[in-house]
């Protein structure tokens, strides 16, 4: 068995990436630092999950974690991953999750733990997320998603770690023509966000170039499934209707996502491991791309609840339309997608049902804007 660093382990990826890992019997240590983009409430769920700790069903804040500030924590349980979802067969095991609160732009603090630690690949799926926000606080976007994946990968090379899986954005396709292959130019970035994705890439190559590390990128296309992130569509269109809350539809709603289910993110991550050299590979659902208006059609059905809807102007950073080749990621890690989005908007909408007494008081909203590294605009 292997010893995998996670960074981003309180993520909606993260943690079902970490989820699966511990589930073949793999040592993971996961790393985050809880910031408050969206409610840490959220994170605190997913990561009492992995650790098997029920602290996070007294936190009452929407912006300070339960598990801030506590030190280590680790855990050995008891890991049982069903194999429909997750592409495996029905397996058990007891392996060791290790958690520690660190930012992947605190380069004392990763020196610390690949000193301490043998890791045999770094799965990175730390980063600031949102692409509306990156034009709020382009700043904190460069420092992480660019300058800690440099972090990460100067401790790769410092300590020997030669594996490195990149979670990168199907937003670098903004003006390709559709479905997006790898092999197409990404030179027109809407966003900050997707600038710094980009920026993440260059600099994983270059050290695949000097110094041997063996990347996979993978630039996932739009995720959704249980708890997941409370500033994304699905989510936050869920809890909009099932609280009867009107719908904030940028746009007519006639634009299309290719939409991946969280657990079939998860296995190709995880595949991505294996020795490519330098690979870029999407990660989609493959399937013809649905709009937002059916979304809204479907989850509609689901919750048995009419939504409304307010309509507001488009906004220039998102694109109109995304559809991922996914061919080369069948080719080299022997991955296809497996969950269609009926059946993941249902087993999304099915959690939401099952937790909504501690989810109605989950914010959809930004929490604090991350005040605590925005400088004051007047």
């Amino acid at each position: 068995m292997s010893t995998y660093l996670v960074t981003g382990a309180a993520g909606f990826i993260g943690a079902k990436v970490c989820e699966f890992l511990l589930a073949d019997g793999h040592t993971v240590v996961g790393i985050d630092n809880l910031n408050d983009y969206y409610d840490v409430r959220l994170k605190d769920y997913r990561l009492g999950l992995l650790l098997g700790d029920v602290r996070w069903t007294t936190n009452e804040s929407p912006s300070i974690s339960a598990f801030a500030g506590v030190g280590r924590l680790s855990s050995r349980k008891r890991w049982t991953v069903e194999g429909e979802a997750s592409g495996r067969k029905s397996q058990v095991s007891d392996a060791l999750f290790i958690f520690e609160q660190i930012d992947i732009e605190n380069l004392p603090e990763l020196e610390r733990l690949f000193a301490e630690h043998k890791f045999d690949a770094v799965f990175n799926l730390a980063a600031r997320a949102g692409v509306r926000y990156s034009l709020v606080n382009p700043h904190v976007y460069m420092t992480t998603n660019a300058h800690g994946t440099l972090n990460l990968l100067e401790c790769m090379r410092k300590y020997y770690v030669t594996k490195f899986v990149l979670a990168s954005t199907s937003s670098l396709y903004a003006g390709c023509p559709m479905p997006f292959t790898e092999d197409q130019p990404v030179d027109t970035p809407l966003s900050p966000y997707a600038a710094s994705k980009k920026a993440a890439e260059a600099i994983a190559y270059s050290y695949h170039h000097l110094y041997g590390i063996d990347v996979s990128v993978l630039r996932y296309f739009t995720v959704y499934g249980p708890a997941g992130r409370p500033d994304m569509a699905p989510y936050r269109f869920i809890h909009w209707i099932a609280t009867r809350e009107a719908i904030r539809l940028f746009g007519d709603g006639k634009h299309t996502r290719d939409f991946t289910y969280v657990d079939d993110i998860a296995r190709g991550t995880i595949l991505a491991v294996r020795p490519v050299g330098f690979e870029i590979i999407n990660i989609g659902g493959g399937n013809d791309p649905i709009t937002i208006a059916v979304m809204i059609t479907l989850l509609e059905g689901m919750l048995k609840q009419r939504a409304r809807v307010n309509y507001m102007p488009a906004n220039p950073s998102d694109m109109l339309e995304t559809q991922a080749d996914v061919r080369k990621a069948e080719r080299l890690l022997g991955w296809k997608p497996k969950i269609l989005p009926q059946q993941g908007f249902e087993r999304a909408v099915m959690w939401y049902i099952e937790n909504d007494a501690w989810l109605a008081n989950v914010s959809v909203e930004h929490t604090r804007m991350h005040t605590t590294c925005i400088p004051r605009v007047s």
